[in-house]
């Protein structure tokens, strides 16, 4: 008996597989193993946009509520090779490098997989070839050109390479996008996957970046000093060449996006809708029609063409939008709040610039704004969602409160504000509190509350915009006019008649504001070269007094009521947080000194060998 039983024992020893781990060889001959392989890649997207610190705050856009996290070490140019900052992990050279190998390693083995199913093969290499492209694109526009790996390492062997010039890189990622689209024509897709469509819309944008002045070196060259010095250009841009085909090409590719069907959301409009159905519209388009509130339209999904989803079945940190943001009076975090820049660039309803010199919008800022403006911004007065009943009655108007008001002969801060009985540590330094991408559903109340909005990566109106600067570059206004148009019409805005530079000028506030929060400013403002200037300015704060009128009683609790207060805005620059400022080596990031240590072959990104 003993010897029957340690032979059985050395048997089933001999022949047991891992219970946590799956041969390779099992992984590729099984269809459903392959699929899981790859839907691991996806890992790699992160939360999309929808970390508590978002690249919002590293703009003219937003500030980061909570100093301390690195954030600052960008925004003020103190960023080095041996301090990064913050970072995301979502272009984080090392993690984007480990999910290209993970797609190197997908396709690699599915051209020679055994599973019987052909069409999901080609679905899946397709899924790589995109993933591959996403993630050496998020390297590109962040890094410029970087060493391009396209089959995975094994043990033992040179791991050191030197970096692609960026057309390589264009060329490369282009590549990708064609053999992605290609592979994945036609193909049923699950949401929240690669399709034939998002692939088009990263290429789109890859040609766009490339034809723009700061990867045109000559142009970069006579705009930045540092550029201009640096001794290997190649790496950054396009040292010659024609550029009017680099546009074309850029057009065109935005163009196939614009022709297929089943894309984009009331984009047919020849006049515009009213303030309200603007307001919903664009509140539609930033739930990813996924909302439950009233004003929320589902048909707005059709606008995202790649997205990151999140579900009940999974407790992620990208359903925290509206605890790592709302208000502190709501128990919130203020996390990444607007700030004047973003404010201030709101047009009037009329689609005049808003002007602090004029004495009416000064005394009424918040009246008669596009649209969007109260889609996307909460300020001082804004009706909001009812507050949680955790501190008391206190506001039972439910209203945004950012100022200062007399009552009982002294002035009270706002329940909003840095002053507030109420969690003061995340009140608001700007005086706004981000609106957009928050679920206005009026029972997601509490800080706890997690939500299901979609980040999203590439929307069909992204791809408008590419074809709008495109068209203009190429001289063609009347096809640029038409379509740029069609999104300010969605908004309820009038139409732009402007030409030349004025309308050049136009476009890029309209993509500012309707893109306002999706990470497209970061790069708008590097590519197009105007981060000296926007990037680098002082943040704006709001300060706001309530003072009583003659005879009027102060309401109590308070609430926003002109009939009783005088309210006084007053604009003012800050430093309080960060002291920003522009530094032309941040066109660039620096690659980590862990890196350079470990490949001799880098070559560091301009201003940062000091």
């Amino acid at each position: 008996m003993v010897a029957i039983l340690l032979g059985s024992c050395s048997q089933n020893f001999l022949n047991t597989q891992p219970l946590g781990e799956v041969s390779s060889s099992i992984v590729w001959s099984d269809g459903s193993l392959a699929q899981a392989f790859v839907t691991d890649i996806y890992n790699g997207l992160g939360n999309g946009g929808f970390d508590e610190q978002m690249l919002a705050s590293l703009t003219d856009e937003a500030l980061f509520t909570h100093p301390g996290r690195g954030i600052n070490t960008v925004t003020e140019g103190t960023l080095n090779p041996s301090n990064l900052g913050w970072t995301n992990n979502t272009y984080e050279w090392g993690n984007m490098y480990k999910k290209i190998r993970a797609a190197n390693l997908a396709l690699e083995n599915l051209k020679i997989a055994t599973f019987d199913d052909q069409d999901l093969n080609d679905r899946l290499r397709g899924e790589a070839y995109f993933l591959r492209g996403y993630f050496y694109q998020q390297l590109l526009r962040y890094y410029g050109g970087i060493p391009i790996i396209d089959s995975s390492y094994g043990l033992n062997q040179d791991y050191s390479k030197a970096r692609n010039t960026y057309e390589e890189c264009v060329d490369f990622i282009v590549k990708d996008c064609d053999s992605a689209a290609s592979l994945l024509h036609g193909k049923q897709i699950d949401k929240g996957r690669a399709s034939e469509v998002a692939a088009l819309a990263l290429k789109s944008r890859v040609l766009l970046y490339a034809a723009s002045d700061l990867h045109d070196i000559p142009t970069a060259k006579a705009k930045s000093s540092v550029i201009g010095g640096f001794a290997n250009p190649e790496l950054l841009g396009y040292l010659s060449g024609d550029r009017k085909a680099r546009w074309e090409k850029a057009r065109d590719a935005a163009k196939a996006v614009l022709d297929m069907p089943g894309y984009g959301y009331k984009l047919d409009l020849t006049a515009p809708v009213s303030a309200e159905q603007g307001q919903n519209n664009y509140i539609s388009i930033a739930m990813g029609g996924g909302s439950k509130a009233s004003e929320a339209d589902p048909s707005a999904a059709s606008e995202l063409i790649f997205a990151r989803y999140f579900t009940a079945n999974k407790d992620e940190g990208g359903e925290y939008v509206g605890r790592n943001n709302g208000p502190n009076g709501y128990h919130n975090w203020a996390g990444n709040e607007p700030i004047g820049e973003l404010v201030d660039d709101y047009e009037m309803a009329d689609g005049t610039k808003f002007d602090w010199n004029n004495p009416l919008e000064k005394a009424a800022p918040y009246k008669n704004r596009d649209p969007r403006f109260y889609a996307s911004i909460l300020y001082d007065g804004a009706p909001w969602k009812p507050r949680d009943k955790i501190s008391g009655d206190v506001d039972p108007a439910n209203q945004i409160q950012t100022g200062q008001y007399e009552q009982g002969g002294k002035m009270i801060a706002g329940l909003d504000t840095r002053q507030s009985a109420i969690e003061n540590w995340n009140g608001s330094w700007s005086g706004y509190y981000m609106r957009k991408f928050i679920d206005p559903d009026p029972n997601l109340v509490d800080n706890t509350t997690r939500q299901f909005v979609p980040w999203p990566f590439f929307r069909y109106t992204e791809a408008v915009f590419n074809y709008v600067e495109c068209c203009l570059e190429l001289g063609q206004e009347d096809e640029a006019k038409l379509w740029l148009n069609r999104i300010r019409f969605r908004a309820g805005m009038p139409a732009i008649t402007l030409s030349g530079q004025d309308l050049m000028e136009a476009y890029r506030s309209e993509r500012r504001i309707e893109m306002a929060y999706e990470e497209q400013r970061y790069h708008d403002a590097r590519r197009w070269m105007i981060a000296p200037t926007t990037l680098g300015r002082t943040v704006a704060i709001i300060v706001i007094n309530g003072k009583l009128k003659a005879g009027a009683t102060a309401p109590v609790p308070y609430h926003h009521d002109e009939t009783l207060y005088n309210y006084t805005y007053t604009p003012e620059p800050d430093n309080t947080v960060e002291n920003r400022k522009w530094e032309d080596k941040m066109y660039f990031l620096p690659i980590s000194r862990d890196e350079v240590n470990k490949n001799d072959k880098l070559i560091q990104n301009p201003g940062y060998n000091d």
